[in-house]
Formats: structure tokens, sequence, C-alpha cells
């Protein structure tokens, strides 16, 4: 299938978030913490996504659902990045989520549920949603679920995506990650912590995380990346020749200010590499890259490309990491 326009891309955050953040010594539980400094910004992880993917030169349609109370931060953001906004406006407010974050690097968060989404605002989101399938291939849907929005309905949306042919790259948790893993999204990208959950076992090496991700390719799932932090990134996809392979990515050693975002800019990554059709390992390469300047550096963005195009020469790329897959 030929892209439609190669850099446009739709994200969706169906439970943003203002991320309220605060850098502390180090967090004293059950007593009193001082933060040094604070922010708050519009987030939520498909916000995140649209917001790096704008930087990197992207046209990006951000959608999901948004309080009215409290949208000014939003509209402000999506303005600078020159976003079409195609949010649904819900009655009240959009959560307010809290990050911690020490100065050894460690991030607490506090996540609040979100707004309640009626059926009247899920229909204009699925026209919303439809109407943009029609002139998009790309689509990132990333973060958890609102009150009102079940997993079974989150997995429709995906299968209805994958019948028309668009690329749905997935990234979620706990229940709706269960759900959305049947409705063949086209690529996802689960840490080792959150894959360990689904599968429900340990997995303490490179061969046990393979197996499980192995396990969800086996869903029909085109593209399983799987995020070990610091450890790199392994990515079991189709190669050139249309076989599925392994290809394993280090990152370069960083002094780490903050792991905020840092997954959402690797999924940004891997859909700018695939909108622009790079080869795999361009495609990794360029996303490790991303990601390891993104702990570098406080808040979610590319100030500077030519930085990730640097990083980029220092990445490792091993094909395949174990001769047993």
């Amino acid at each position: 299938m030929t892209s439609i326009q190669t850099n446009k891309v739709v994200t969706i955050t169906l439970n943003p978030a203002l991320d309220l953040t605060g850098s502390v010594d180090a967090l004293s539980i059950g007593s009193v913490s001082l933060v040094s400094k604070g922010s708050l910004h519009a987030a939520g992880k498909g916000v995140n996504v649209a917001k790096v993917l704008s930087d990197l030169g992207a046209e990006v349609t951000v959608t999901g659902f948004l309080g009215r109370d409290n949208e000014e931060l939003f509209c402000q953001l999506f303005e600078e990045m020159n976003a079409n906004d195609q949010f649904v406006r819900v009655d009240g407010a959009t959560r307010i989520n809290v990050k911690l974050v020490e100065q050894d690097g460690r991030v607490s968060d506090i996540n609040f549920p979100g707004v309640d989404v009626s059926e009247q605002a899920i229909a204009e989101f699925e026209s919303r949603l439809f109407e943009l399938a029609k002139t998009h291939e790309f689509f990132v849907l990333a973060g958890s679920l609102p009150q009102g929005v079940s997993p079974e309905l989150c997995a429709t949306w995906i299968e209805k995506l994958h019948q028309l042919g668009k690329k749905v790259m997935f990234d979620s948790s706990r229940a709706a990650l269960a759900a959305g893993l049947d409705a063949h999204p086209w690529l996802i990208k689960p840490n080792d912590e959150e894959l360990s959950e689904f599968v429900g076992r340990e997995l303490n090496t490179p061969e046990a995380c393979q197996q499980a991700a192995q396990d969800l390719a086996d869903k029909g799932i085109e593209n399983v990346v799987v995020s070990l932090g610091s450890k790199g990134v392994m990515w079991l996809g189709k190669n050139e020749e249309a076989d599925a392979s392994w290809i394993y990515s280090q990152p370069p050693k960083m002094n780490v200010v903050s792991t905020v975002g840092a997954g959402d800019t690797l999924v940004a990554g891997l859909c700018w590499g695939h909108v622009n059709q790079w080869e795999r390992a361009q495609i990794l390469s360029f996303a490790t890259a991303l990601s390891a300047l993104a702990v570098s550096q406080v808040g979610v963005g590319v100030p500077n490309v030519e930085d990730v195009k640097e990083l980029q020469q220092q990445v490792t790329l091993h094909n395949p990491i174990s001769s047993n897959v």
C-alpha cells in the first residue's frame, strides 16, 4: 500500500492530562518533599508523540477527548505545533497527573482517572476518526482510557482502522493493551515490564523477552517493539525480504536527567522512520537515538535534530540477537 501523504500522522490521545512535574532531591514517602522547580504542561502519551513528530517535520492531526474547563494549555500547544486540532470537547476538566523527578533520575507518577466520556462524545469522535482515515495512513493510539471508553470499544476502533488498511501504532497497558492486541494493531511498543505483565511471567533474559514478543506476533501483529530502557530496544518485524526477523539496538550511555516522555519519543521516532519509508536499521537507530536524547533533557520535544543524528552514529545494532528466533 502506498502512502497517502508521507508526512501526515494522526495521534489519538483518549485520556490526555496536564502534567504537573516537580523536581526533588529525593522523594520522602510519608513526609514533606520540597520541590526545587516545577512546571505544568499539556501532555498525555499521544500528545507527547505529536509534539515530537511536529518537531521532526510531520503534519500532525491530534484527536481524542479534551475537557472544556481547562483546555487553554492544550490549545496553545497545538497552535505552536501547527497541529490540526480534532479533539472532541467534553464536559469537565482534563485530569492533572503528578510526576516527581528525583535527582538520580527516578520518576514517581501519580495518575488520575480522567473525564467521563458520554455516548454522544464517543459518536462524535468516531465520526472524526473515520473521516480522517480517508486521508491518512498512519495512526498512533497511545495512553490510557478515560471513563466511558471500554478496552473492548477501543479495540473495535483499532480493528476497523486495520480493516481499512491503516497502520495503527498502539502503545497502552493493562486491560486496554490486552484487548487491543487482538485487534491487529500494526505496531505495538510495550516495555519489558508491560510485556511481563501481559504474558504473566517474569522476563529475566533477552531470550525470554523474545519468546513473549513472538507470542504477540503470532496474534497477527506485524511489528513488536520491546523497550528495555537503558539496555536498548528489541524489534521483531519484517525485513526487506518480508521475512520476520529480530533487530536489537543499544543506545549510547547518557546522563539521565528525566525519563518522562522517553517511551513516547521512541514511538514518535519509529513512526517518523516509517512515514519516510526508511529501512529497518535506520528507523531503529534513529528512534533509539531520539529516545536517548529525550532522557538527557527536561521536557518533551526535539530542540535540535542534528543532535539526534550525531547520537545515531553511536547506536549499536545487532541482528539477530538470538539464533533460535
